[in-house]
């Protein structure tokens, strides 16, 4: 499940530091295996999936697609069609 994705994630970085780090738009595909820049929260159940210095991985993104396609939303993506990420440009 997503919950179980999320308590796996690799933080590579501090959210502090991944806050004041440069971030770029980058589309799905290539945010895999990237750090996150962004606090991205589906709803339901509202918890947050990925918080900025952790890995985005392809089952995060399956997930918030999944309940987006299921009628729930997210929160917190810029880009809430999930397209595209903010990652960490490093």
């Amino acid at each position: 499940s997503i919950l179980q994705e999320f308590r796996h994630s690799k933080g590579r970085m501090t959210p502090r530091e991944a806050f004041f780090s440069p971030i770029k738009k980058v589309l799905a595909d290539e945010a895999v295996g990237e750090l996150s820049a962004e606090t991205i929260c589906p709803y339901p159940p509202g918890i947050p999936v990925l918080l900025p210095g952790e890995e985005i991985t392809e089952a995060v993104i399956s997930e918030l697609r999944n309940v987006v396609e299921s009628g729930g939303s997210v929160v917190g993506a810029e880009d809430t069609s999930l397209k595209s990420f903010l990652v960490i440009d490093h």
